[in-house]
């Protein structure tokens, strides 16, 4: 019998590399995603490739008491992976991006991700058995002018999973979080709609999504805490960690200036 594996944000990106790996490892998966048709057409990609079978289901995850919901649709079904990837950006001002949009990315990356979380690592721990993959970003090492509350969510995705391993030490589960750069996903396209702004210009250092799931994935596999794929992606979270705040902000706001002209 396959073991079940749920990830979100499965339609495309980072998400839908996951799924391609776990199906692989004969996963059978729940997928989660808003886009019910590109949903559909990923699981069927996978299951043109493999023999698994996949539950998909159409949720916005961004919407208050939605863990909930999914946890009662999974109907009690074991959950032996769990990989909260959903997540999108906001780019300006502050005061003077939409409040309602700031709230939605507040719910899915801290509430329904936390909550999601708590309702499943409690059967991952009573089973004594389960791996937990959180998708956070180098921007979590940092403050972020002009895209502040994304920077902020993904620094509590960080904080949370780094506490999350500590505690579920010597309990059969491990939890992960990947922290990558700026790879080639929709993720770039939905902050542009959500803010009417352009699209970053920066591609040199724009990373495959296939590698870094890859490295996601191995890296929750092998137990490690944090998983920040790219030599300059490490670098640059090791400075981040050791200059000072203030400079480090004034540099994050001039190259998120810069790179969206």
């Amino acid at each position: 019998m396959n073991k079940t594996a749920l990830v979100t944000g499965a339609a495309s990106g980072l998400g839908f590399e996951f799924s391609k790996l776990l199906a692989h490892d004969n996963y059978d998966l729940i997928l989660i995603d808003f886009d019910e048709k590109r949903l559909l057409e990923a699981s069927v990609n996978i299951e043109k490739q493999y023999p698994v079978q996949i539950q998909k289901l159409i949720f916005d995850l961004s919407q208050p008491g939605v863990a909930n919901e999914i946890y009662s649709e999974i109907n009690g079904k074991n959950i032996d992976v769990l990989i909260n990837n959903a997540g999108f950006g906001l780019f300006g001002l502050f005061n003077e991006t939409a409040w309602e949009i700031e709230e939605s990315m507040i719910h899915l990356h801290v509430l329904t991700l936390t909550r999601l979380t708590k309702l499943i690592i409690k059967d991952m721990i009573r089973n004594r058995s389960g791996k937990i993959l959180n998708v956070s970003s180098l921007a979590a090492f940092q403050p972020g002018p002009l895209m502040s509350v994304y920077f902020a969510t993904k620094a509590y995705i960080l904080s949370f999973s780094e506490a999350l391993a500590n505690e579920t030490k010597g309990t059969g589960v491990t939890v992960t979080v990947l922290c990558p750069g700026q790879t080639k996903t929709n993720f770039e396209n939905v902050s542009a709609v959500n803010s009417n702004t352009k699209v970053s210009k920066v591609k040199l250092f724009t990373a495959d999504p296939a590698k870094v799931a890859r490295y996601g994935y191995d890296s929750m596999n092998a137990g490690k805490t944090t998983a920040i794929p790219g030599t300059m992606n490490k670098i640059t979270a090791f400075f981040s960690r050791h200059i000072p705040r203030n400079l480090n902000a004034s540099l994050v706001r001039n190259i998120q200036a810069r790179i969206r002209k």
